[in-house]
């Protein structure tokens, strides 16, 4: 919220100006750590607040959140205040919305709010794991520690996320390639035969007949088959959308043949680098496995992982649900139950954590060695097979004419 306030200083100057804070309290206390005195203080609601607006739809990479992390530990760890390191630290921050969120980090903590409790008003940039982590930090009195921890854990879980997504890039252009190729054959390269064919009255070759008949329905119902073909895509993602929906969609992700395994052992990957972040920062590992399942992306391993919480609080320790359920494969297991015999719970899951993530980026580069000629044959296969349906079609004609 912003305020109008009218203000004097210790030598009686007055003044008057804008704040922006959470609340009229929060605004007093914050001029009041500025040493002025409020005379009147009232709501400012403009109509119209480019910044704000502008702040609303600008994303926020996880990098950004990776370099505010180890930045307000360097700047904590050198003797400044919670406050000023946060004002330091908003002066170089080039994203708007980060900067307007962290602006107001500053107004709740100097009214009086812990750090964790004013990031997580904030759930766009700081996730619950991140301020429940923050907030052992607080506790304990290593909140510097904490903050380079958390900063790991977002930078491994994002660069392990940007390798999937650029697994998928070259499929997805060739794709587009095949789609273009297709559509100016049909719309624009075919119609031309078509009427040189219809005219000859030749008799044509089976494949060219096909591809004729395939691009005569294309051509007439074309708007058919898209309306179709968008139907369906609305009518699966609203499916995906609700829970039964979501759960069958994992599920099935979890079995393909190519990619189960990539979507299993980032999964599991990011549950150790989880619990073995939040156990070293001193969370209670029935409060982790809640923030686990919170963090998982795959509705089956976040009810697995719930099944594995309720045994352990009915006093059946982590290991032995786990062991139970078959998705859990046997390394995670056994590391999790040295870890509950040593205590050492932190290291053996990030332990499994390395492990499994090089095994995903093994599977991932697999998965690409199998798609890239796959997409690139499905791509020439098409593309041949019209250049043979129209070469035959013209020696056909040819060879009939003479």
């Amino acid at each position: 919220m912003d305020f109008e306030y009218l203000a004097y200083t210790k030598e009686r100057q007055l003044l008057k100006g804008k704040i922006s804070a959470v609340s009229e309290e929060a605004a007093v206390n914050t001029l009041n750590y500025s040493d002025l005195r409020v005379v009147t203080l009232k709501t400012v609601t403009p109509f119209f607040n480019v910044e704000k607006l502008t702040a609303a739809f600008t994303t926020i990479k996880p990098k950004e959140v990776v370099m505010f992390s180890k930045q307000l530990a360097l700047l904590l760890e050198s003797g400044t205040d919670v406050v000023a390191a946060l004002e330091l630290l908003q002066g170089q921050i080039s994203n708007r919305a980060l900067r307007t969120m962290v602006n107001e980090v500053i107004t709740a903590v100097r009214g009086g709010a812990k750090l964790s409790q004013a990031l997580s008003r904030h759930p766009k940039a700081f996730s619950r794991l991140y301020c429940r982590t923050i907030a052992i930090g607080e506790e304990t009195g290593n909140l510097e520690q904490v903050l380079r921890q958390i900063a790991d854990y977002i930078e491994k879980e994002a660069l392990a996320a940007k390798k999937v997504k650029s697994a998928m890039i070259y499929p997805i252009i060739v794709t587009l390639l095949v789609i273009m190729v297709i559509a100016i054959m049909v719309f624009f390269v075919m119609p031309n035969f078509m009427g040189l064919y219809g005219a000859l009255g030749a008799e044509l070759p089976m494949a060219t007949r096909a591809l004729l008949a395939v691009s005569g329905f294309l051509l007439s119902y074309w708007w058919a088959i898209l309306l179709a073909v968008l139907g369906v895509a609305a009518g699966l993602y609203v499916y995906i959308k609700t829970p039964a929906g979501r759960y069958r969609w994992d599920s099935f992700k979890l079995k393909m043949p190519l990619l189960g395994p990539v979507t299993l052992f980032s999964e599991l990957s990011r549950y150790a680098n989880t619990v073995a972040t939040l156990f070293r920062a001193g969370v209670p590992l029935p409060e982790i496995m809640t923030l686990s399942i919170d963090n998982a992306e795959n509705k089956v391993i976040a009810d697995a992982l719930t099944t594995v919480r309720d045994e352990m609080l009915k006093g059946q320790g982590l290991s032995r649900p786990m062991s139970r359920n078959p998705i859990f494969p046997a390394l995670i297991v056994q590391m999790a139950a040295v870890g509950e015999g040593t205590g050492n719970l932190d290291a053996t899951m990030e332990t499994v954590a390395q492990s499994y993530e090089m095994e995903a980026n093994d599977r991932t580069d697999a998965l690409i060695a199998a798609i890239t000629p796959a997409t690139t044959l499905i791509m020439g296969g098409i593309v041949a097979f019209i250049a043979l349906a129209l070469v035959s079609a013209m020696y056909g004609v040819f060879g009939q004419m003479g």
